[in-house]
């Protein structure tokens, strides 16, 4: 007598069973079936009985022989079989199936052992030649799978298979479906689960990755310093451009304003020897009076040069007085060619002017 979970269980079983196609006459056949392994896709569950009229579940192949040789393949829907002589001998799922490839170990160019597991995900094409072109197809395509995973690590470095692990599973797909061809099953893909490398080179790896973390950390802390200094070198560079610009522009602005003063005085003393000029020449009797007052100048001077300095500048004709007068008249002639001269060009530089 079974309890109410355990036939809650043998019911679900037995619901199972009769959906792919399984008679459960007995318990002992539904306890066959329920210790099926998930994961053994290729293993196949207790064959359909000859009932002459069987219906062939979806994404389900049905390889019927007749005394004992192929006959054809029964696709999804409804099929008549004839008693004694047809018998589904093989059944085939159509649908996509994960095999769990085990861990082995494989050794890299660089000779590191890593241990590694997989997933591998297959298909069949062909029911035909899924049953007779392999005996054992799940554990024929595992144990290629191991074998073509060992030789491919064989030719990379441990750096590459970390690093190219899609490029590692591509060409262990393509290698399984060169060979699995004639099996009738297609590799969808191949998923490398775990890489276990020895412990002494996890520790490597973990010093490099620290060293390596070090050396940027390094690289940082330079860099800021080399730019902090290259900041206060450009800084200290446009300080010192704009003092000497500064200083360029008050030289510039005190040479200009020395050339405006220059120039104003010139301008003050030409107006000035010109007024002087014009009025000499506009008064009756100055010109006589301006040669008196050039001697009476000459003569001081001569004075003045006896009583400051031990050197005394003697004429040649001291004792004629009426020839220091004519010298000193000379002067004054002279003196007033250039003025009349600077007058003539200053009225024709207004006249051009005007």
């Amino acid at each position: 007598m079974l309890s109410s979970g355990a036939s809650r269980q043998y019911f679900n079983l037995v619901a199972r069973a009769s959906k792919n196609g399984i008679k459960t006459t007995n318990l002992n056949s539904v306890a066959f079936y329920s210790t099926r392994s998930p994961t053994n896709f290729f293993q196949q569950d207790e064959l359909p009985a000859n009932t002459v009229i069987r219906f062939v579940p979806q994404q389900t192949a049905w390889v019927v022989e007749r005394m004992g040789k192929f006959h054809r393949i029964l696709d999804p829907g409804l099929a008549v079989l004839i008693p004694f002589i047809d018998k589904i001998q093989y059944v085939q799922s159509l649908k996509e199936a994960a095999i769990e490839v085990p861990s082995q170990s494989a050794i890299t160019s660089d000779n590191v052992t890593l241990e590694m597991d997989g997933v591998l995900y297959v298909k069949v094409e062909d029911a035909y030649k899924a049953s007779y072109g392999v005996e054992d197809a799940e554990y024929a395509i595992s144990q290629l799978a191991q074998t073509t995973m060992r030789s491919e690590i064989g030719q990379l470095t441990l750096d590459h298979v970390l690093r190219e692990r899609q490029a590692l599973n591509a060409n262990i797909t393509t290698v399984l479906n060169d060979a699995a061809a004639d099996w009738g099953i297609k590799c969808l893909r191949y998923e490398i689960k775990d890489i276990h490398p020895p412990e002494n080179v996890l520790e490597a790896m973990h010093r490099q990755v620290s060293a390596e973390r070090s050396k940027r950390a390094e690289i940082l802390d330079s860099e800021g310093h080399r730019q902090s200094a290259i900041n206060i070198a450009e800084g200290e560079r446009a300080s010192k451009i704009l003092a000497s610009e500064a200083v360029k522009a008050q030289s510039i602005n005190e040479a200009s304003g020395e050339s405006e003063a220059i120039l104003l005085k010139a301008k003050a003393t030409a107006e000035g020897i010109k007024a002087v000029a014009k009025a000499i020449n506009d008064t009756p009797g100055g010109k006589d009076a301006v040669a008196l007052q050039v001697a009476e100048h000459y003569v001081e001077a001569f004075g003045k040069l006896a009583k400051e300095s031990n050197t005394v500048v003697v004429p040649a004709a001291l004792n004629d007085l009426g020839s220091l007068i004519s010298s000193g008249l000379g002067i004054y002639g002279q003196v007033n060619k250039t003025v009349n001269k600077s007058v003539e060009a200053s009225s024709k530089v207004d006249k051009k002017i005007e």
